[in-house]
């Protein structure tokens, strides 16, 4: 079961303070973008982050889960609790790198 759009959009203004956010669809679910960078998965009206040891400490009383079949455990997030996905946010996003542009074929 794929993420609602009113559950992406509501995310989104979640973070919305800590940048220019989007939303792109992405295999039936939703990647959002904080100043271009891919930083949080939405499956399943769930929120999830990478587990990196940045986080750690800021995300040690949450549950793991798995996004989607064959990934690696990700941290779940509480889409109610606007400050700790800022927080979250504001880590990942200086850490992150945009993504390469992918040359068009011919």
């Amino acid at each position: 079961m794929a993420s609602n759009l009113e559950f992406v959009e509501y995310v989104c203004e979640q973070v919305a303070p800590c940048g220019g956010v989007r939303y792109r669809k992405m295999f039936g679910d939703y990647m959002v973008y904080v100043n271009d960078k891919p930083l949080l998965l939405l499956c399943d009206n769930t929120v999830y982050a990478k587990r990196l040891e940045v986080l750690r400490a800021l995300l040690s009383e949450n549950e793991l889960g798995v996004p989607y079949d064959g990934a690696k455990p990700h941290y779940i997030l509480d889409a109610d609790n606007a400050e700790q996905l800022q927080a979250v946010v504001n880590i990942l996003e200086p850490l992150t790198a945009l993504p390469k542009r992918r040359k068009k074929k011919a």
